[in-house]
């Protein structure tokens, strides 16, 4: 189960300490519901390639992830047969505890932009988190959680196999 909220940011934040820092590719088989591929690099460490699978909307979805090996994970993105999509994901620690995820996305593309998540032990606590205890109202000001059209599945199919589809 993936409980998470998640906001459109500019850039990353300030004065929050950097756990660490990820380059991401990611591409999608299908989107409804999601099967997903993603290679995830640890800048200095090791490279990780996930097949997820994902239902539902909103703030809790139900997620299960698979690792793969990178002959997998190749032959799947063969299969996908379109570009993937890089982000820079950076991982901060919250006052309270929780993580905030940042990712960058399509760096350097007119599509390119930034969002945010923090995931939660359970439901109730992702609706009474408010970004005011971590002073971060200002940076997290666009709750885009419940929001239809704002899943990276989203975004694949308006920059990927859309950009295929005006090609037909």
């Amino acid at each position: 189960m993936e409980i998470e909220r998640k906001w459109m940011v500019r850039g990353w934040p300030e004065d929050l300490p950097l756990l660490y820092e990820q380059n991401m590719r990611q591409g999608y088989l299908t989107v409804r519901p999601t099967v997903r591929i993603r290679e995830e690099a640890m800048l200095g460490g090791k490279t990780h390639y996930i097949l997820c699978f994902k239902t539902g909307s909103g703030i809790v979805r139900k997620e299960l992830e698979i690792e793969l090996t990178k002959d997998h994970f190749e032959e799947l993105e063969d299969m996908i047969g379109l570009p993937l999509i890089p982000k820079v994901r950076r991982t901060y620690q919250l006052p309270d505890g929780l993580k905030l995820e940042v990712n960058h996305v399509d760096q350097g593309l007119d599509t390119e932009f930034w969002y945010a998540e923090v995931e939660y032990p359970d439901e109730a606590a992702a609706l009474s988190w408010n970004p005011v205890s971590v002073n971060l109202s200002s940076y997290l000001d666009q709750d885009v959680s419940e929001q239809p059209g704002q899943t990276m599945g989203e975004y694949w199919i308006l920059t990927r196999e859309g950009k295929l589809n005006d090609h037909d």
